[in-house]
């Protein structure tokens, strides 16, 4: 009876062990899979802006810089690797577009002109799912990080090197400041 409830215990051990790693693999892969739906709009993001920069630089003679500024800022996110850098890069492009529509308030004919409003809709749509992919993988992470570093599982995290990953941060302090609203 006793070699019953030893074989018993160690079952429901192991049982517990292999439950908790699949647990950690799927919160995991959770996480590489809310990574890639951001990096999807990304990229639709990174190939939609060279589209929306032709479009206006005729009309946009005197603004070379602004134009260049996306341009370097749209490189250097396509050539981050990291999560970190990626977030950074991705910040600096956003900076520089909202920059960019500032710009194009000055130019009426412009935004009169229907291939440009076309471009900047699917730009404007490409950022909200960007925005919605960033929550959804903060959130994911959010779950695995937890996982990792709550007991019992940080036990098991810990002998099958499972690391913590990053969220996906505003850096820029501006951002995260509540804007003003006046009405004068």
């Amino acid at each position: 009876m006793a070699l019953i409830v030893v074989l018993a215990v160690i079952a429901f051990l192991v049982f517990f062990v292999v439950s908790m790693y699949n647990s950690l693999i799927r919160l995991r892969n959770q996480v590489k899979n809310a990574w890639s739906q951001i990096d999807v709009q990304l990229k639709r993001r990174h190939d939609l802006i060279p589209n929306l920069i032709e479009a206006v630089k005729g009309y946009m003679v005197h603004e070379r810089e602004t134009l260049q500024n996306i341009t370097n800022a749209r490189t250097q996110a396509m050539s981050a690797t990291t999560i970190e850098d990626k977030s950074k890069a991705e910040l600096k492009l956003t900076d520089a577009m909202t920059k960019f529509n500032l710009v194009v308030e000055n130019y009426p004919d412009l935004k009169a002109n229907q291939n440009f409003l076309s471009l900047q809709e699917e730009l404007s749509s490409t950022e909200n799912k960007i925005s919605f992919s960033r929550q959804n993988y903060n959130d994911q992470v959010l779950y695995y990080n937890n996982k990792i570093e709550m007991f019992p599982s940080n036990i098991l995290a810990g002998m099958f090197n499972f690391a913590k990953e990053a969220f996906f941060e505003l850096e820029d302090k501006g951002e995260r400041a509540v804007p003003k609203v006046s009405f004068k």
